[in-house]
């Protein structure tokens, strides 16, 4: 029998997914989480075999979750299940230590599979997706560039960034020109946008 763990902030997806996995001769659903900072202690304290993670959840994001898990429940091997299906985010994924990245609209039955995969240490990701995080390639941005990123998305203005990050608001502005240039966007939100998008903004 193989033990899961589902973590995803949405009662309604994380219930359905359950069902639908309990169906499942050989699955078992141990323990259900809405937070990703949940996820370590739920999958020791019920001895998950394999964790089905979403991206983006409150406390910690679904990337974190599988670094976490790595780190400190080894055996628990960690599954993404997502809406979103940027390609940034399967190479942040597989970069923690995540065996497998699915999108959240696979059927069943290859949801199944993918469980069983993962759970015998096989490595799965969407094809559609493995493809375009391949042709997508590493994200171009900096880690200040990509810390600046973040906090503008939640809404800071350039002074607030730079007094969040300890940075002068000239420098916020060199690296917010920076990562302009490297997305091809027009003006920071776009750029923001853009790194979104394409999964630079997580992990």
């Amino acid at each position: 029998m193989i033990r899961l763990l589902l973590a995803d902030d949405q009662a309604l997806v994380r219930g359905a997914i359950a069902s639908l996995l309990d169906l499942e001769p050989d699955l078992l659903v141990v323990a259900q989480v809405g937070r990703g900072d949940e996820v370590l202690e739920a999958a020791r304290s019920s001895q998950a075999d394999v964790a089905l993670l979403d991206v983006e959840m409150p406390g910690l994001d679904g990337i974190g979750a599988a670094r976490a898990l790595r780190s400190g429940f080894p055996s628990c091997r960690a599954l993404i299940v997502t809406t979103f299906g940027r390609p940034g985010y399967v190479r942040l994924a597989l970069e923690a230590g995540a065996s497998g990245f699915i999108v959240k609209d696979t059927p069943s039955g290859q949801l199944a599979d993918a469980v069983r995969r993962v759970a015998s240490g096989q490595r799965v990701v969407d094809p559609a997706l493995a493809a375009e995080s391949l042709a997508a390639g590493p994200s171009p941005l900096s880690s200040r560039e990509t810390d600046v990123l973040v906090s503008l998305r939640q809404g800071n203005s350039s002074a607030e960034v730079a007094s969040l990050l300890h940075l002068s608001e000239g420098t916020v502005r060199n690296h917010l020109s920076s990562a302009i240039g490297k997305t091809g966007a027009r003006n920071a939100g776009e750029a923001a946008r853009i790194a979104a998008e394409n999964g630079w903004l997580l992990g």
